[in-house]
C-alpha cells in the first residue's frame, strides 16, 4: 500500500501486537481474474519451524479456497480505529484529513489438513474463549459437533511482507494538542486515535 515515510511504522513488535488485537482481518486474492475478499479471523502464530504465520479457515462453500495455491501471493487486511480530523481545529489553513491505523500482511498460503485445521481451530476458540462467563472448549463437543470441521477449509500464510500505516498527524505536531482534544470528544475510534496519539493505551 501507498505509505508517506512519516506515516510508516517500521516497529514490528508494535505492528505484531496490533495484528493480534485486530485480527479479524480481511483475506484477498484473485479468484477467474477478479479480486475476491472474506473477512475472518487471521491469527499470528508460528509453524513448525518456529516462523511466524497467520492462520485461518474459510467454508468450503466460499469459492474462494478454489483459487488458493502454494505459488500466488495473498493479502490481508487489518483495520484498526480511525477518525476524521476537521481542518477547523488547526493553527493554519488546510484541508480537512483522516488519521487512521491499517496493516496490510502479505504471504504465500498453504491449504491445511484436517488434523492441522482442527489443531487452529482448538487455538481460535481458546483465544477467544477466555473472556467468556462460560467458555467453551472444542475439547467438550460432541464427534458430532465437531464433524463440522469438514466443511471449512484451514490454511496458513508464510509471511512475506508487512507494511504498517500510522497516520496519526506526524506532519502536524502544532497542532495535536488541538486535534487529541477535539478527537476524545466524538465517538468511540476517535477517542482511541486521540489516546493513541497522546501517548496512551486504548
Amino acid at each position: 500500500m501507498y505509505i508517506p515515510h512519516y506515516y510508516k511504522n517500521e516497529n514490528l513488535s508494535e505492528v505484531k501486537d496490533f495484528i493480534r488485537q485486530n485480527s479479524f482481518g480481511i483475506l484477498v486474492n484473485l479468484l477467474d481474474g477478479k479480486p475476491w475478499a472474506t473477512h475472518i479471523p487471521l491469527e499470528l502464530d508460528v509453524d513448525s519451524e518456529g516462523k511466524e504465520v497467520l492462520t485461518g479457515h474459510i467454508a468450503k462453500a466460499n469459492p474462494q479456497w478454489k483459487s488458493f495455491s502454494d505459488t500466488s501471493e495473498v493479502l490481508c487486511v487489518f483495520n484498526g480505529p480511525h477518525a476524521y480530523v476537521s481542518s477547523s481545529w488547526y493553527k493554519e489553513e488546510e484541508v480537512p484529513t483522516w488519521n487512521y491505523i491499517a496493516v496490510h500482511v502479505y504471504g504465500k498460503l498453504k491449504i491445511l489438513n484436517e488434523e492441522e485445521t482442527m489443531e487452529i481451530l482448538h487455538k481460535l476458540v481458546e483465544k477467544y474463549e477466555k473472556g467468556s462467563k462460560n467458555p467453551v472448549s472444542l475439547n467438550e463437543m460432541s464427534p458430532k459437533t465437531l464433524q463440522q470441521v469438514k466443511g471449512v477449509v484451514g490454511f496458513q500464510i508464510a509471511i512475506s511482507d508487512i507494511q504498517a500505516a500510522y497516520k496519526l498527524s506526524q506532519t502536524r505536531p502544532e497542532d495535536h494538542p488541538k486535534i487529541i482534544s477535539e478527537l476524545s470528544e466524538r465517538d468511540s475510534s476517535s477517542q482511541t486515535i486521540s489516546q493513541i496519539m497522546n501517548g496512551e493505551e486504548p
